[in-house]
């Protein structure tokens, strides 16, 4: 694992894998994770594509400035994240609240992106969610007890491994309070990504079907602003995709990515 400090002024953990010449893919965690929840889907993943991970700021082992978590300003650190790595442009695995940044540097930055993963993602988080004035009022040092706790805020639809699930509390305890809150109230104060124009990219929005968390309406609203996209509704599964079904994600990841380097030689032909 390396590190890349960004134009933004930000120094971020980064992790690759496979092909470096091969279809790159950029994997974009969740609120209070760390690219490590990826761990248990990345085995999954083909070969031949350049996958990257980072540490989004405030999270993991990334910096942890008092400011710049509007949502704006985490998709510019996604950006400069390209531009570190020297990629012109990279398909966005986002997981949950992931998906909702990787949707802000499609519309902002529509030549960036060749496609999307989508997993358990929202379309909206314009409606503050009923545990935001708990997370506000937080203080450091975090409790574990209750971090752990507040995993009864996104019910499992299926049992996930005992350890994978400490790993996650462990991200959490590594955000600092002030950072739970900017960081929830930047997603919350932004206007929808994709709320003015349809995207039209190779994507795929995968949604587990007891996500009580986010309803169908959000689902279809995706649907709607990715004409191109694939729905995949996993039976049995909350609103943690990524968590309950690494295997399945890696699949569809893996099939986006085809998708996308299938274009990319398309293109290619057009313009010989």
């Amino acid at each position: 694992m390396g590190r890349l400090l960004l134009s933004t002024g930000v120094s971020v953990p980064h992790r690759a894998q496979g092909d470096p010449g091969g279809v790159p893919c950029l994997l974009v965690h969740a609120w209070c994770e760390a690219a490590r929840a990826f761990d248990r889907m990345l085995p999954h993943l083909p070969w031949w594509a350049a996958v990257h991970a980072v540490d989004l700021r405030g999270h993991g082992g990334a910096d942890k400035p008092a400011d710049g978590y509007a949502l704006a300003d985490v998709a510019a650190d996604v950006v400069a994240v390209l531009d570190a790595l020297g990629l012109e442009k990279a398909a966005l695995v986002g997981s949950s609240s992931g998906g909702y940044v990787a949707q802000q540097v499609a519309a902002s930055w529509p030549e960036r992106v060749t496609g999307l993963a989508l997993i358990g993602s929202p379309a909206t988080l314009a409606s503050r969610p009923p545990f935001a004035d708990e997370v506000a009022a937080l203080t450091d040092p975090l409790d574990p007890a209750w971090v752990r706790d507040t995993l009864s805020w996104f019910p499992l639809g299926t049992p996930v491994p005992s350890g994978y699930v400490d790993d996650r509390v462990a991200d959490a305890l590594a955000v600092p309070a002030s950072i739970w809150s900017a960081a929830l109230e930047g997603l919350c104060a932004a206007e929808p990504p994709l709320a003015w124009a349809p995207l039209d990219i190779p994507a795929v929005v995968i949604w587990g079907d007891r996500d009580v968390v986010l309803g169908r309406t959000q689902r279809d609203a995706l649907a709607a602003a990715l004409p191109r996209a694939r729905i995949v509704v996993l039976p049995e599964v909350g609103h943690l995709v990524l968590w309950e079904r690494p295997e399945r994600v890696a699949g569809e990841v893996a099939r986006l990515l085809a998708e996308v380097a299938s274009d990319h030689a398309l293109d290619s032909t057009s313009h010989e």
